[in-house]
């Protein structure tokens, strides 16, 4: 049974926004996020996750239903007002050419035709990102852990001067270390509260998204399969979502800790 947490004056609205893609269709999605709000979506692999993101983005328009961005119809905006509140990371970002990092950074500000801070804001991303030292660099001979915390950057450039914008992310950790995951999750939470932008982040990582977010919207199968606060409630939401057992406890900071418990007949089975 699919649990709907309403919220008023939302920022983001997907108001039974259906999409097909050949013989598939996913939703309708009926979602709203207000600003300040961190929403992380779950599911499994191909459940739709990078799809709904893709509606939320305007990367893909709904066959039906409508989506709405500060309260107007998103395919009325222009390209240039929407990236003005708007960033959106997806799970691979690639540049065309060898750029420098710092030109990459500053990509993100490109929708302003008057710029003057752009040198100290793209350093000052840079260093959010825990990407300074890599400013001196092309693009194309980092990491791809590194690319990914420039690419971050980008994201905090462009939306570093514009109150109560809207954040979309694919898999912002997947490239990182453990230590750079919680670093540039505190990142992008001090960033989005100072700033009073909504964020919504693609995870597989339960706990990150358990620590780090107020709401989990769960994807299966194309739809949307529920939608509740990230506290222990949930946990009976995530057992189904991923078919498994989970064990939950309370680390000495407080933090809900999620655990999959190994299915003995599957492990025997393997064996």
């Amino acid at each position: 049974m699919l649990m709907k947490t309403t919220i008023p004056n939302g920022l983001l609205q997907l108001d039974a926004a259906l999409l097909k893609l050949g013989p598939q269709s996913f939703g309708p999605f009926c979602i709203q996020v207000a600003s300040g709000e961190r929403v992380a979506i779950l599911g499994p692999s191909g459940a739709g996750k990078s799809t709904l993101l893709k509606l939320m983005s305007r990367e893909w328009t709904p066959a039906s239903g409508r989506v709405f961005f500060n309260e107007r119809a998103l395919c009325d905006w222009t390209l240039h007002d929407l990236s003005r509140r708007r960033a959106v990371l997806p799970q691979s970002s690639e540049v065309a050419f060898g750029l420098q990092t710092d030109l990459v950074i500053g990509l993100g500000r490109v929708a302003r035709t008057y710029d003057p801070a752009l040198a100290e804001i793209v350093d000052e991303a840079a260093r959010l990102a825990r990407a300074s030292h890599l400013l001196a660099r092309r693009f194309d001979t980092l990491s791809g852990g590194e690319q990914a915390r420039v690419q971050l950057a980008r994201v905090f450039a462009q939306l570093w001067d514009a109150p109560d914008g809207l954040i979309l992310v694919d898999e912002p950790l997947a490239a990182l270390d453990p230590g750079l995951q919680f670093d540039l999750l505190d990142s992008l939470d001090i960033y989005a509260a100072e700033r009073g932008h909504a964020v919504v982040a693609i995870l597989h990582d339960i706990n990150h998204a358990m620590s780090g977010f107020d709401r989990l919207l769960l994807v299966k199968d194309g739809q949307l399969v529920n939608d509740l606060p990230s506290d222990a409630s949930a946990v009976p939401a995530l057992e189904a979502l991923y078919g498994v057992a989970l064990s939950v406890v309370t680390n000495v900071q407080g933090d809900l800790v999620v655990t999959p418990l190994r299915n003995a007949a599957r492990a025997r089975s393997i064996a």
